[in-house]
């Protein structure tokens, strides 16, 4: 008989950072999938335009322009800190 090990991971206490990345490489765990949708499931929902607003492609463009910038930023900061010392 083999010798098996269970975790309990306490999801709460992830980030949502923390929570995606173990999902990703836990993808059998369905309660750690369930868990982080729950969770992005309960953010409030940003409205950019509404369809029918003049300046739709604009405002759309623009927030992804924003969400791209920010992308790179948090990349920046991470390999600037990956090659600080302890």
């Amino acid at each position: 008989m083999e010798n098996c090990v269970m975790i309990w991971i306490n999801y709460d206490e992830l980030s949502d950072a923390e929570l995606k990345q173990y999902f990703l490489k836990h993808r059998g765990d369905h309660a750690a999938f369930q868990a982080y949708l729950d969770r992005i499931n309960q953010r409030p929902r940003r409205i950019i335009a509404s369809p029918d607003d003049p300046d739709f492609d604009e405002k759309v463009q623009a927030a992804i322009r924003q969400k791209l910038e920010a992308a790179r930023s948090r990349s920046r900061k991470q390999s600037d800190n990956s090659g600080v010392a302890d």
